[in-house]
C-alpha cells in the first residue's frame, strides 16, 4: 500500500477527532457563559463536578475490576498448554495478540471504563439526592422507615449494585476469554477442563456475583412497597406474607452459596461451586416464584377484598399525601333543579363575573385586531389571570404577549431572522367577563407602544419582548438596527372597544355594568374609535425609540419604523472575535463570523424560552406547560410554575405526568414538559419562578418550602431557590394554582376520592373526567379558570375549576374548584361538591346535546350553522355553583368567511336543571331561561349594575320599560325594529346590513333614553 494511502485513515480520524473536540469545547464555553450571564455558574459547576466524580469513579471501578481480572487470567496462564488440536487453533490468535497485548489490554479495559463512566455520569441527580437527602418526617407503613430511605436513598443503592453487577460479569466473561485462549480453560480437552489458577479465578468472580445476588435479595425486600402484584400499588398480602419472607430466605441461601463459592479455593472440586449454583436457582423458582404463586392463588383470590383491605387502605392513604389531596373537602350537594325569580336576583351579583371570553377562541381575534403587523403572533391558547381595574375590582383578564414569530415572509433570511427581528412588544389584554355591541373584546391593553386601563392601574412598564415562547432560537442584539414597532402602528390596527368606552356606556364597567353582554345594544362606539386611533408613543414606554431614517425599513410595509437599541442585561456579550468563533461553531453558522456589524458591544442571547431557562437553572424542576405574561414591577415577567416530582414514594400509585395534562387546550403544544413515559408518584408545586421578557433575568422562588424534595435539592444546589418571603406583593397578586399539578390532581381523584377501603375495591364510585364536548374528538374537557362563589362563601374567587362524570356514564357526579388567589386563606384548597347518586343532573356532554335539541335554541343555530357565510364556533362550556344548584353557561361565536374575519361572541346559551336557554348576553339567556324572557334580573337591584333600558331592549320579551310618550313609544318601536334588521342579517350573513342595523339601534336606544329622562322631570 503506498505511504500517502497508509497515513489517509489516520489523517482523517485526527480531523474527525479535532472537529468534534473543537465542537465539545464550543459547546462547554457557551454553557458557561450562558449560565454567567444569568448569575447561576454554581449550577453548572455543580452539575460538571458531580459528572465528572460519577465519570471517574464508574470508570476506575471497571477499568480496575476487568483490568484486574485479566492481568490475573494472564500472570497464572500455564506456561505448558496440551497438544491438541484446540490448542494448536488457537495459537494462531495467540501470535496475533501477543505483539499488542498491552493495546489489547488498555483497549479493553479503558473502553469498557469509559462506557460505564459515561453511563454513571448521567446518574447525577441520583447520586444528588441520595448525598443531599432530606427526611420527611414520616414512616411508611410496612418497614417502619422514613420515607426519604424511598426516594433517595433506595435508588442509588439499586444504582450502585447494577454498576457492581456489571462490573463482576464483564470482569468473569473477560476472564474466561483470556484463560481459554492462553490454556487456562479447555473445552475439548480430555482430562481436566481447566487449571488450578483458572478454577480459583472464576470461583472468586462467582462468589462475587452470588454475595452481590444476596445484596439484592435483601434489598428487593424494600422495593415491594412498588409492587403492583396486588389488586393496588404497593406490598400486598402476598408480597407482605410470602414474597418478602422468600426474599430474606433467598438472601441467606445466597450468602451460603458465595461461601461455598469462596470454599472451591481449597476443595478445588468443580461440583461444589456447581451445586451451590443449582441451589440458588432452584430455590428462587421455588420459594421466590411457586410459593408466593401459591399464596396468591388458594389464599388470597378466594378472599381478595378482606385480605387486601389494610393494604388498600394504605395505598389510598399514600397516594393522597403524595399528589396533596389528603385535605380535600368533599361534601355533598344536593343541586337544585329549579330556581325562583327571587332566588335567582339574590344570585344576580355573581352574574357579572361569569367568564364568557374564551381564550382558546378570541386567539384568532387578537391576531385580527391587535397583530398590527403579519410578524407579530399570539399563541393558539391565550392566558387568565386577574388585573385591577380603576375602581380597585379583581377583573378576570385574558392576556398575551405580542411576539415575533420571525421575519414577513420574502424576508425571511440570516440576517433578518437573527438580527433584526429581535422581539416582540407588548402585552394585549381584554376583560374576560365584557364583549362590545358586536361581539368583539373588551380591550384594557392594546396597540403600540401599549395603552389602555391595564397600563394605567400597573404603571408603566418595559414592553419590549426578549425572551418568550416565538421566534428565532438565537438573536444577537447591538448589531444591525433592530426593529422595534411600526410608527403608524396605531392607524393600522382596527377599531377597538376598550374599557373606557364600556365606562362610557353608563354601564359601571370593570367587573360590573355590561360585563357579560354578548350583543347588548351599547352608546359610544365612536368613543372607542377615538380612544384606539388617540394612542400616543409615550417616551416613558420608548425610551430607545428611533425612526428609521428611510421611513420604511425592513417591516414597514408602507409606513415609518422605530428602531431600538439594547441597553438590558441580558445575552453574553461577544467581546472577542473568539466568542463569536464559539458561537459560529456551536450553530453552524458562518455569518456570526462573517457580519461586520456585530461588534464588542454586541449580545447574543439564547435559550429565550422561559420554561427551557427556568428547567436549565434549576435541572431538577419539572416546568409546567403554560408559563404566563405578567405585568410586575415596570416589567413583563413570565411566570413559571414548577414542580419536584420523585416516583419513590411507598404505595403512592404512578401516573404519567405528560399523560395526565393532556386536554383539548394541550394539544397545541401546551401540556407538561415531561416527556411521555415519565412516571411520578409524588408531585409538589414547590416553585414559582419568573423570567424577566426583557433580559431574561430568572429568579427561582420556594413556595412549598416545607417540601423534603425541594430542600433536599436545595442543599445540593445552595443559593438557586430565593426564599418566598422575597416575592414582591405585585407578584403574588399574579400567582395562580397551576394547570398542570391541577390536572394530574384531578385524574387521581377519579379513584382517589373514595377513602373506604371496600368501596374503593368495588369501584361502582369511580368517576371519570367528560370529554369536551365542544371539541371533537374525545380529549378530556380542560380545567377553566373563572371568579365563582363557592357554597358557603359570601364573596367571590378567582379559582380553577373542572367536573367529573360517574365511570360509564354521562351525567354530573362531582364539581372540583381550587382556589387560585394566594391571598386567600383557602389557596390551593381542593373543594368538591359531590352530587347525590339519586338525582340525575346533567353533565357537560349531556348539556351540549340539551342545547342542540332544544327547538328554540336550534331556531337561533340552523340559520348560522347552514349559512355559507359564517362558521359557529361553540365557546368553553363552563360549570359553576349558582343559586343552589350548578348553572352551564356557554358562549356561542360567529365568525364570516374571509381571511380578516374572527369570531365575535353572539350569543349565550345557559342550562339549569333540566332547562336549557339563548339569549344575546348573559342576563338575556337566564331571563329566558327562568322566566320564559320575563326579565327577573332586570329588577331593581338584580341586574348586576347592568342599565335597565338597554337590558329590555336587547332581549327578546323584555318589553319597553314604561314610558307613555309619544317620543319614547317611536324610539322603542324603531328599536325593535332596528333589531329585528340586525338578526336577520346576521342570519343572512350580510355584515355591512348588520352594522347598519346596529347603528340605527344605538340611535334609537340614545333617543328613547332621551325621552325617558324627560318624562321623569316631568
Amino acid at each position: 500500500m503506498p505511504r500517502r494511502n497508509r497515513l489517509l485513515a489516520p489523517v482523517a480520524v485526527a480531523v474527525v477527532v479535532i472537529v468534534a473536540g473543537l465542537l465539545v469545547a464550543a459547546n462547554f464555553v457557551t454553557d458557561y457563559k450562558w449560565f454567567s450571564s444569568v448569575g447561576y455558574t454554581s449550577v453548572f459547576w455543580t452539575e460538571i463536578r458531580t459528572r465528572a466524580l460519577l465519570f471517574v469513579g464508574a470508570a476506575v471501578l471497571m477499568t480496575a475490576f476487568v483490568g484486574a481480572s485479566v492481568y490475573f487470567a494472564y500472570r497464572t496462564r500455564p506456561l505448558t498448554r496440551p497438544a491438541s488440536l484446540e490448542q494448536q487453533g488457537l495459537d494462531r490468535y495467540r501470535m496475533a495478540i501477543d505483539p499488542h497485548r498491552k493495546l489489547f489490554f488498555w483497549l479493553i479495559a479503558g473502553g469498557l471504563g469509559l462506557l460505564t463512566g459515561a453511563s454513571a455520569s448521567a446518574e447525577w441527580g441520583t447520586f444528588l439526592q441520595w448525598a443531599n437527602r432530606t427526611p420527611f418526617g414520616q414512616a411508611d407503613p410496612q418497614f417502619g422507615v422514613d420515607i426519604s430511605f424511598f426516594a433517595f436513598t433506595y435508588p442509588f443503592l439499586r444504582v450502585v449494585l447494577g454498576y457492581l453487577f456489571a462490573a463482576v460479569v464483564l470482569a468473569f466473561i473477560a476472564a474466561v476469554i483470556v484463560h481459554y485462549l492462553y490454556g487456562g480453560v479447555r473445552l475439548q480437552t480430555q482430562g481436566q477442563r481447566a487449571t488450578p489458577a483458572a478454577r480459583v479465578h472464576l470461583s472468586v468472580l462467582l462468589g462475587v456475583f452470588v454475595l452481590l445476588k444476596a445484596g439484592a435479595y435483601w434489598l428487593d425486600q424494600y422495593g415491594l412497597v412498588f409492587s403492583d402484584r396486588g389488586y393496588t400499588y404497593g406490598a400486598s398480602y402476598t408480597d407482605v406474607n410470602a414474597v418478602l419472607t422468600a426474599k430474606i430466605v433467598l438472601a441467606i441461601i445466597a450468602v451460603v452459596c458465595a461461601a461455598l463459592f469462596f470454599a472451591n479455593i481449597y476443595f478445588k472440586n468443580a461440583m461444589v461451586p456447581l451445586v451451590s449454583l443449582g441451589l440458588l436457582v432452584l430455590s428462587a423458582v421455588l420459594i421466590g416464584g411457586v410459593y408466593p404463586a401459591a399464596i396468591q392463588q388458594f389464599q388470597v383470590s378466594p378472599n381478595e377484598q378482606r385480605a387486601e383491605n389494610p393494604y388498600i387502605t394504605r395505598n389510598i392513604e399514600a397516594t393522597r399525601d403524595a399528589y396533596g389531596i389528603a385535605d380535600a373537602e368533599t361534601q355533598t350537594y344536593d343541586a337544585e333543579t329549579e330556581l325562583t325569580p327571587e332566588q335567582l336576583s339574590d344570585e344576580a351579583s355573581t352574574i357579572p363575573s361569569v367568564r364568557l371570553v374564551d381564550p382558546s377562541v378570541v386567539s384568532q381575534t387578537f391576531q385580527q385586531m391587535q397583530q398590527v403587523r403579519g410578524f407579530y403572533q399570539f399563541p393558539d391558547v391565550l392566558d387568565v389571570d386577574r388585573y385591577q381595574d380603576q375602581d380597585g375590582n379583581s377583573v378576570d383578564t385574558i392576556i398575551a404577549t405580542r411576539e415575533l414569530d420571525g421575519p414577513p415572509e420574502g424576508q425571511d433570511n440570516w440576517l433578518t431572522r437573527h438580527t433584526v427581528y429581535t422581539h416582540g412588544f407588548g402585552i394585549v389584554a381584554a376583560a374576560g367577563n365584557q364583549v362590545d355591541n358586536e361581539g368583539r373584546p373588551v380591550f384594557t391593553q392594546y396597540n403600540i407602544p401599549p395603552t389602555g386601563e391595564l397600563s394605567e392601574v400597573t404603571g408603566e412598564y418595559e414592553p419590549r419582548i426578549y425572551y418568550g415562547q416565538q421566534g428565532a432560537d438565537y438573536v444577537i442584539v447591538n448589531a444591525e438596527p433592530e426593529y422595534d414597532f411600526p410608527l403608524d402602528a396605531d392607524e393600522s390596527t382596527e377599531d377597538i372597544t376598550t374599557s373606557e368606552d364600556v365606562e362610557g356606556e353608563g354601564g359601571g364597567g370593570g367587573s360590573g355594568g355590561d360585563a357579560d353582554e354578548a350583543r347588548a345594544p351599547a352608546d359610544g362606539q365612536d368613543g372607542g374609535q377615538d380612544q384606539q386611533g388617540g394612542a400616543e408613543q409615550s417616551p416613558e414606554q420608548s425610551p430607545e425609540a428611533t425612526e428609521g431614517e428611510d421611513g420604511g425599513g425592513a417591516g414597514g410595509e408602507g409606513g415609518g419604523q422605530a428602531t431600538n437599541h439594547y441597553e438590558g442585561d441580558g445575552g453574553v456579550q461577544l467581546s472577542s472575535f473568539f466568542d463569536r468563533v464559539l458561537y459560529a461553531l456551536k450553530y453552524r453558522e458562518a455569518d456570526i463570523l462573517l457580519n461586520t456589524a456585530i461588534t464588542d458591544e454586541s449580545k447574543i442571547m439564547y435559550d429565550r424560552d422561559p420554561s427551557q431557562r427556568v428547567e436549565k437553572v434549576a435541572p431538577f424542576l419539572t416546568t409546567d406547560g403554560k408559563p404566563y405574561p405578567a405585568v410586575v414591577d415596570g416589567r413583563v415577567k413570565w411566570i413559571v410554575d414548577a414542580y419536584t416530582t420523585s416516583s419513590g414514594y411507598p404505595y403512592s400509585t404512578p401516573i404519567d405526568f405528560s399523560q395526565a395534562t393532556e386536554d383539548t387546550f394541550s394539544q397545541g403544544g401546551n401540556n407538561a414538559t415531561a416527556l411521555p413515559g415519565n412516571q411520578v408518584n409524588y408531585i409538589r408545586n414547590s416553585v414559582k419562578a419568573t423570567v424577566d421578557a426583557y433580559d431574561g433575568t430568572v429568579t427561582v422562588y420556594g413556595w412549598d418550602e416545607k417540601d423534603p424534595v425541594l430542600q433536599t435539592w436545595s442543599k445540593a444546589f445552595p443559593g438557586v431557590v430565593t426564599k418566598k418571603s422575597e416575592i414582591s406583593d405585585e407578584l403574588e397578586d399574579h400567582v395562580r394554582y397551576p394547570d398542570d399539578l391541577f390536572k394530574v390532581q384531578r385524574e387521581i381523584l377519579k379513584r382517589y376520592h373514595i377513602t373506604d377501603a371496600d368501596a374503593f375495591y368495588g369501584g361502582q364510585d369511580f368517576w371519570d373526567i367528560p370529554a369536551d364536548p365542544t371539541k371533537e374528538g374525545d380529549s378530556p374537557e380542560p380545567p377553566y379558570r373563572q371568579t365563582i362563589r363557592y357554597p358557603g362563601d359570601e364573596n367571590g374567587n378567582f379559582a380553577l375549576t373542572s367536573t367529573f362524570v360517574p365511570r360509564g356514564r354521562e351525567n354530573l357526579a362531582a364539581f372540583m374548584s381550587v382556589v387560585s388567589d394566594p391571598e386567600s386563606e383557602e389557596y390551593g384548597k381542593i373543594r368538591m361538591l359531590e352530587l347525590p347518586r339519586s338525582k340525575v343532573i346533567l353533565g357537560p356532554g349531556q348539556v351540549q346535546n340539551a342545547f342542540q335539541a332544544e327547538s328554540s335554541i336550534r331556531d337561533v343555530l340552523l340559520p348560522l350553522e347552514n349559512s355559507d357565510a359564517t362558521t359557529v364556533t361553540y365557546g368553553n362550556l363552563l360549570t359553576l355553583p349558582f343559586g343552589d344548584g350548578m348553572l352551564y353557561v356557554e358562549p356561542l361565536y360567529v365568525q364570516a368567511e374571509g381571511e380578516a374575519s374572527y369570531p365575535l361572541l353572539q350569543q349565550v346559551m345557559v342550562a339549569f336543571g333540566d332547562e336549557v336557554a339563548i339569549g344575546e348576553n348573559l342576563q338575556d339567556a337566564l331571563n329566558n331561561l327562568f322566566e320564559g324572557g320575563e326579565g327577573p334580573l332586570d329588577e331593581e337591584g338584580g341586574d348586576g349594575g347592568q342599565d335597565t333600558s338597554e337590558g329590555d331592549a336587547g332581549s327578546d320579551g323584555g318589553g319597553g320599560g314604561g314610558g307613555g310618550g309619544d317620543e319614547l313609544s317611536q324610539a322603542l318601536d324603531d328599536a325593535a325594529k332596528a333589531y329585528e334588521d340586525s338578526q336577520q342579517a346576521l342570519q343572512d350573513g350580510d355584515w355591512e346590513a348588520y352594522g347598519k342595523a346596529q347603528d340605527e339601534l344605538a340611535d334609537a336606544l340614545e333617543r328613547a333614553e332621551k325621552a325617558r329622562e324627560e318624562d321623569s322631570g316631568n
